[in-house]
């Protein structure tokens, strides 16, 4: 089962992996857990490139195409494989950020996104996707509170922020059967429980 995390920054995807990972050992599965951009040793080289601060120059068509190009490398070399051998893969952000980040944030045309994310993914698409939900601003102030990585894609503009985090609602909208959308305003605990519960759903769905 092929399982993403998604939401805007300062959202606790990150955080809240490894809980999410024990929890699904502890249930008798392998599991794997990635993240994008990365998960590959030339998917990290180009992470570096894409979230210096120092590369303000970057347009967001070189955006699309340095995350793109890592992608390719994740899907072909960690994740299709890791799901031929039956295992579960939790990876921290795929397509939808690049619908959700470049084309809503930057305005680019979505079915142009949608194409070059086919070729990307050669079609692989997740089987359950949990969207961490928290508004723009208190989600970019949990993030500067807790000291953790920021790097040129948060220091856009308030505004850009705000597209994103609409544009997730749009993609969730869009496919109720693929996404659960989760109130990451909430407890630790209370996230952590509610993402179980999703991935477990989703999980029966997949084996009935």
């Amino acid at each position: 089962m092929f399982i993403t995390l998604e939401g805007p920054e300062g959202s606790g995807k990150t955080s809240q992996l490894p809980a999410l990972a024990e929890f699904l050992r502890n249930a008798g599965y392998e599991v794997v857990v990635t993240r994008e951009p990365g998960g590959t040793p030339v998917g990290d080289q180009i992470r570096e490139v894409l979230m210096n601060l120092e590369n303000v120059s970057i347009v967001p068509r070189t955006e699309i195409l340095l995350f793109l190009a890592a992608r390719a490398q994740h899907v072909d070399g960690l994740i299709r494989p890791a799901l031929a051998a039956g295992k579960i893969v939790l990876c921290d952000r795929f397509g939808d950020s690049t619908l959700a980040y470049q084309g809503y944030g930057h305005d680019i045309d979505l079915e142009i996104l949608r194409t070059m994310l086919t070729f990307s993914t050669g079609g692989l698409t997740p089987d359950l996707t949990l969207l961490l939900d928290i508004p723009v601003q208190a989600g970019l102030e949990r993030k500067l509170d807790n000291g953790t990585e920021w790097n040129r894609l948060d220091a856009y503009a308030e505004a850009f922020h705000q597209r994103v985090h609409d544009g997730y609602h749009k993609l969730a909208k869009a496919e109720p059967e693929r996404w659960v959308v989760i109130d990451a305003t909430k407890s630790k605990k209370e996230v952590q429980d509610a993402m179980q519960r999703a991935v477990l759903e989703g999980l029966k769905k997949l084996n009935n």
